[in-house]
């Protein structure tokens, strides 16, 4: 038998599922790849936030990309959370010689607020990390981080993608998804735009939008999409989950990761259709 897609996330435990390696991992078999995973941090989170979060040493960090690359090999990267300067410089090491394409996703805040990357990492993700990306998916809050721009518009978020390509990645998509109206993300490489408009759907359930959509371009260019190709299937699947998005526990619930499972007014499972408490 054909092995499917390999792909490789590099980034944090979230213990409640909607996002961190269990949404990347969830993506990549929504999509029809076998998923891998580099755990760099464990975190306490729910549906309210986060309420602790433990660095692994870089040394595990290594052993386990190590295992992975080695023996079976991968054929994109995707990065997340990695949340001090030796841990981004580490993976960035790691992924200088990978061959593959990689996605980074530099997460520095939680859906629910809460700081995810240290100010002192901050700069290591400019100039060790960066630079590896094939594709850089920052939202605007780590645009602001990782520039010093507060975009708030279509020209500002134009303005940003330059600011960012000089910092060495190939694309870069800045992802709009904070502004009013459409949900609208700029794809470029400095010389190609590409403006992805979604409709905005009335759903609070959105943990976990970020990690699956980087997943899910990583899946994308795995199977040898093009950068283009890869994030337009790509944004058409988060846009999907986010609209099947579901109420779990007190707070903010999880983008829908299977919502193919459920399409064509297929029988949901008992449970699906109880109220959450």
């Amino acid at each position: 038998m054909t092995a499917p897609p390999r792909v490789l996330t590099i980034a944090g435990s979230d213990s409640g599922g909607g996002a961190g390696i269990q949404a990347d991992l969830k993506t990549m078999l929504a999509l029809g790849a076998h998923g891998m995973s580099v755990l760099t941090a464990v975190t306490a989170q729910n549906s309210v936030g986060v309420q602790g979060a433990w660095e692994l040493p870089e040394e595990a960090v290594r052993a386990q990309y190590r295992s992975v690359v080695d023996d079976i090999g991968v054929q994109a990267v995707k990065t997340g959370m990695l949340s001090s300067p030796g841990l981004v410089t580490t993976v960035a090491e790691l992924l200088s010689d990978v061959g593959v394409p990689v996605v980074v996703d530099p997460v520095s805040v939680s859906k629910h607020g809460d700081r995810l990357l240290a100010d002192d990492a901050l700069d290591a993700v400019r100039t060790r990390l960066l630079p590896r990306a094939t594709v850089a998916t920052p939202n605007l809050d780590e645009v602001a981080q990782l520039t010093g721009l507060k975009v708030d518009d279509e020209t500002g978020m134009r303005r940003a993608a330059g600011l960012l390509l000089a910092f060495g990645p190939r694309w870069v998509l800045v992802k709009g998804g904070h502004l009013p109206g459409q949900a609208v993300d700029l794809l470029t490489d400095g010389t190609a735009e590409h403006w992805l408009r979604a409709p905005r759907h009335d759903n609070r359930h959105t943990h976990g939008t970020g990690c699956t959509l980087a997943s899910a371009i990583a899946v994308g260019l795995a199977e040898g999409l093009s950068v283009p190709e890869a994030v337009r299937r790509a944004k058409a699947y988060v846009t999907a989950a986010i609209e099947a998005g579901f109420a779990l526990g007190a707070g903010i619930g999880p983008v829908d990761h299977g919502w193919r499972l459920r399409r064509n007014d297929r029988p949901r499972p008992a449970f699906a259709r109880r109220s959450p408490g």
